[in-house]
């Protein structure tokens, strides 16, 4: 089969869908694997790593989308990338398609198949190639977070940890699933005062017991996250799916916060693209047992060896065939 890998092209996305060690394993598998030049500078692995894992190296995004059977992305295809999609394509990638119709409407005109990682689910329920990204948003936006306290950045002027003699800064995470629970991690590293709110008392009892009551537990309720202090910052991990807070906005990394009334929200739908090489490294481990799946028959028999890979179609066959998604956006075929 003929895989490819474009550059990303969303701002400041410097991951890359494929690392040079997973070129070399498609390769060894019997595929062909080409790279568009440059796609993995962001992320701290040059085109001679790709040539030297056995992958070809073209020179333009649609040399690159046409050489593609199966065609690898980290984000979903922007408008400007639409031109490519076609009947005889795979997309393998993040879509986040219940946040983004225009796409949708272009993956179904174009009849291109499309899998979102976001969607993929294992034996266990769980989400393997979201899980990876959703670790490192996660720690990241305890970073980031906490980097726009600083004085210099036009923030409250704390350090998160504190020193003897002064209060840590507050952290609050609302929601204990994957990202919550990497925030309270590296939030409660960096000894921060956290509390941790969610809506079911078995996850709160999880984090009491992990933590032996060294990170607070609330239920998650209107009364208990209304009032911010000023300076407050506010970081939505959720804005690729139209985020968590009311006056949530997509930002990016060149731009990535905007103030709403006294408290900063940073909003960048691409966080990990921030830490490229960890992410790609993290990503393409996940993703790589499913592309040599798709990779060696087709679809319907890797959807056979891996079953969870079904949820992550999004269109197929000139139809939008996810039911959460048809029903996000009341279409009608």
């Amino acid at each position: 089969m003929h895989i490819a890998v474009p550059k990303e092209i969303m701002n400041n996305e410097n991951r890359v869908a494929l690392t040079p060690m997973g070129v070399q394993t498609l390769v060894a598998d019997g595929h062909e694997v080409f790279i568009e030049t440059g796609a993995g500078e962001g992320a701290s692995f040059p085109d001679s790593a790709y040539k030297d894992a056995g992958a070809t190296i073209v020179d333009s995004a649609e040399e690159t989308w046409s050489k593609a059977e199966l065609l690898l992305k980290v984000k979903e295809p922007l408008e400007s990338e639409y031109k490519y999609l076609r009947s005889d394509l795979t997309v393998f990638t993040y879509l986040h398609l219940a946040a983004d119709r225009p796409l949708a409407e272009a993956l179904v005109e174009a009849n291109t198949t499309s899998i979102a990682y976001e969607t993929v689910t294992d034996r266990h329920g769980t989400l393997p190639l979201l899980n990876p990204m959703s670790q490192v948003a996660g720690r990241l936006a305890v970073i980031e977070g906490t980097h726009r306290l600083l004085s210099t950045q036009s923030g409250r002027g704390l350090l998160v940890s504190g020193v003897p003699g002064t209060q840590p800064a507050r952290v609050v995470v609302i929601g204990g699933g994957q990202v919550g629970a990497s925030a309270v991690a590296m939030a409660h590293g960096l000894r921060a005062e956290v509390t941790v709110l969610d809506l079911d008392p078995h996850v709160l009892q999880r984090f009491d017991d992990q933590y032996a009551g060294g990170v607070r537990t609330l239920i998650s309720d209107p009364a208990t996250i209304e009032k911010m202090k000023k300076g407050a910052v506010l970081v939505d991990v959720a804005i690729d799916q139209g985020g968590c807070f009311e006056n949530s906005k997509k930002t990016s990394h060149d731009d990535p916060t905007f103030k709403v009334h006294d408290t900063l929200f940073y909003c960048v739908a691409n966080m990990p693209g921030a830490v490229a090489n960890t992410s790609t490294r993290a990503l393409s481990s996940a993703t790589l047992p499913y592309i040599r799946a798709v990779a060696k028959d087709d679809l319907d028999a890797a959807i056979k060896r891996f079953p969870g890979l079904e949820g992550g179609v999004m269109t197929r066959g000139g139809r939008l065939v996810s039911e959460p998604v048809r029903k996000a956006f009341d279409w009608d075929d």
